[in-house]
């Protein structure tokens, strides 16, 4: 008998899943998808999808105007990306978060005038397109290569340089790499792209290779990471096979097996029943054990998941779209962003880290490849219900954010449940828009629950009402006449403006909001403002308040006596004729006459013949009637060589 271990990290890693749930589902949209590229490298998988209706282009020419398109795991070009706008396509991005990162790193060193180099194999599509988002890259496939490079390129030590990886590159290599051109360079930055479930990938199959008789290697002959586990593995174990699927495993191989520790491994493109195909294939052969049953090892391994089922795992790994998740099972779990929180305002990287603990519901599994999309918000929904019912049954107030609006009101969504405020409950008047509310957080009662209907309902209002009655409660018991509140305009009438101080609403008569003459409230005042206001009667027993909004010290005739005097010069604006002279304007509120005597040095008939409406005139102050509040004017006695008298 002989001894199997299979690698925890065998099959499918996080961006070559992604790209291949994504084009499952965009798939089952469209009559064709087409696949810039094979989406991964592994030929069976790009079989199986060609049966769901993803069609491979090798270029755009390929690809008709208009068509559906998958940019594949590996990414591409600019370029690329600008021929498929210009061709009118609706493209899906299936690149891998960690490629799309080099994209960004290279496009910005570039711009900043850095020389970039990228470590990598030269005709690999994932280092093509990352040399496609900067400016005349370097590729170099080993450290061999890169150092007599560098010595015929002979460039200065403050050269800038910065150095970026293929995400599948080998670790060694890497490390020998970084050494040479940190001696070489001064100015050197060094951008550590190896994606980290590479590292463990080859990590692992180093562990394994050097405890093993045989390795058995799976995937893809045109995997470069499959590759790198094929050299890994070969150079600490004497037998190694690099197959791609379980027919290539022959009857030979697997005598050859028996009594021997064998390892397996495969490539980050070699779906799951490959895996299962080559293991389940040498168990029926050879009936292989390990220090537990192979069989039994393998279903644990692959053991179904079902929809609805709670579980809980680790954060391995999160991208701008989506959070993986390690189950402890061969399954690759994870998380689509949208599936983590109702809360606009979420933010992943302040929520989520690698290595935390995280409880999820299983939404959609796919035995077939090995992946489980889980919902964190449906978790913290199940949790919600239990807090909500709480709430209602003891009356206690529920925060949520609002999320959107619709016709008959807005939908909150508190502790991942998801709360129906009608427009007559939300606390907004009816001629303002309920859009307001939109993204803010709110706290509101929650009035009813279906459980069944999964309708739930809630009040702002009330909340609101019960806070007005609190503040109202504690004005009448400090309000005195006199007293001081800043308010806010509530309504306007033709005789005056209400304003809410504080859960209490007083009234400004209309002859307290102006020194002057007004037609309407809203000359002087709009319903919002925010107005400072004083007491200037009260009647506690029909709970009515009188306020004052005109200030003594905004009193025109003040202002005027203040500034002016009898013997002084003013600049007034003429306002009305009268049968005995004219009015003008001395400041804002404070009118004076100009007798008609007083208008010019000869005599006149009537004002209109020396001077017109709107018109700007010096004038002299020749008296002050402070009781009657009367000024009179003279134009006449600033005219040269008249005496006033």
């Amino acid at each position: 008998m002989s001894r199997v271990t299979v690698a925890q990290s065998a099959g499918f890693c996080f961006g070559v899943r992604r790209a291949v749930d994504l084009a499952e589902r965009e798939a089952a949209k469209h009559q064709t998808l087409y696949s810039y590229g094979e989406i991964i490298h592994n030929t069976h998988e790009t079989r199986r999808l060609e049966k769901l209706g993803v069609r491979t282009a090798e270029c755009t020419a390929d690809i008709p105007d208009g068509a559906a398109v998958l940019i594949r795991a590996h990414g591409v070009t600019r370029a690329v990306y600008e021929e498929l706008e210009a061709k009118g396509c609706t493209v899906y991005d299936a690149t891998c978060p960690f490629v799309a990162k080099i994209h960004r790193i290279v496009e910005a060193e570039s711009k900043a005038g850095r020389r970039i180099i990228i470590l990598g194999s030269k005709n690999h599509p994932e280092v093509l397109g990352i040399a496609g988002w900067c400016q005349n890259a370097a590729i170099y496939e080993s450290s061999e290569q890169l150092l007599q490079a560098l010595d015929e390129l002979g460039l200065p030590p403050e050269t800038p340089v910065s150095v970026v990886g293929q995400t599948t590159l080998n670790r060694a290599s890497w490390n020998i790499s970084v050494k040479i051109l940190k001696k070489r360079y001064t100015n050197c930055k060094i951008f550590d792209t190896i994606c980290n479930a590479t590292d463990e990938r080859q990590t692992e199959a180093r562990s394994l290779a050097g405890r093993s008789d045989c390795m058995v290697v799976i995937g893809d002959k045109k995997s470069s990471n499959t590759k790198r586990l094929y050299e890994i593995s070969a150079s600490l174990c004497p037998h190694v096979l690099h197959i791609e699927d379980a027919t290539e495993l022959g009857t030979s191989d697997i005598e050859a097996l028996r009594g021997l520790t064998v390892g397996i491994t495969a490539g980050a493109s070699t779906p799951a029943w490959i895996i299962k195909e080559v293991s389940n294939m040498m168990s029926a052969e050879t009936r292989i054990e390990t220090n537990e049953d192979f069989a039994a090892m393998l279903e644990e391994s692959f053991k179904t998941l079902n929809n609805g089922d709670k579980v809980t795992g680790t954060v391995i790994a999160v991208s701008p779209t989506e959070v993986q998740v390690d189950l402890g099972v061969k399954h690759t779990a994870y998380i689509p962003v949208s599936e983590l929180s109702d809360d606009p305002s979420y933010k992943v990287e302040e929520h989520v880290k690698p290595g935390d603990e995280i409880e999820a519901v299983v939404v959609r599994v796919n035995d077939l490849e090995g992946t489980v999309a889980l919902s964190k918000k449906r978790v913290d929904q199940l949790k919600g219900w239990e807090t909500i019912e709480a709430a209602k049954e003891e009356h206690t107030p529920v925060e949520g954010t609002i999320i959107e609006e619709n016709r008959g009101g807005i939908v909150a969504t508190a502790h991942g449940v998801r709360v129906f405020i009608p427009a007559s409950q939300t606390g907004v008047p009816k001629d303002e828009s309920m859009a307001q509310l939109v993204k803010t957080k709110q706290t509101f009662y929650i009035t009813e629950i279906n459980r069944q209907r999964k309708r739930v309902v809630g009040s702002i209002r009330q909340i609101q009402q019960e806070a007005r009655k609190a503040a109202a409660e504690k004005v009448w018991e400090t309000i005195e006449v006199g007293a001081e509140y800043e308010g806010t305009v509530k309504s306007l009438t033709s005789y005056g403006a209400f304003v809410d101080i504080g859960g209490v609403d007083g009234m400004i008569h209309i002859s307290e909001l102006s020194w002057g003459r007004i037609k309407h409230p809203s000359e002087v005042v709009s319903i919002g403002d925010h107005v400072n206001v004083y007491v200037i009667a009260l009647d506690r027993e029909n709970k009515k308040i009188s306020l004052g909004y005109k200030r003594p010290e905004d009193n025109p005739w003040n202002i005027f006596t203040t500034n002016f005097q009898v013997g002084d010069t003013a600049t007034v604006k003429i306002l009305k004729f009268m049968p005995f002279g004219a009015f003008a304007e001395i400041v804002p509120g404070v009118d004076g006459l100009i007798h008609i005597s007083q208008i010019a040095d000869h005599r006149i008939a009537k004002a209109e013949e020396a001077l017109t409406i709107g018109q700007e005139v010096e004038a002299k102050i020749i008296d002050i009637n402070d009781e009657k509040k009367k000024v009179s004017l003279s134009i006449r006695a600033l005219l040269d060589g008249v005496d006033e008298e």
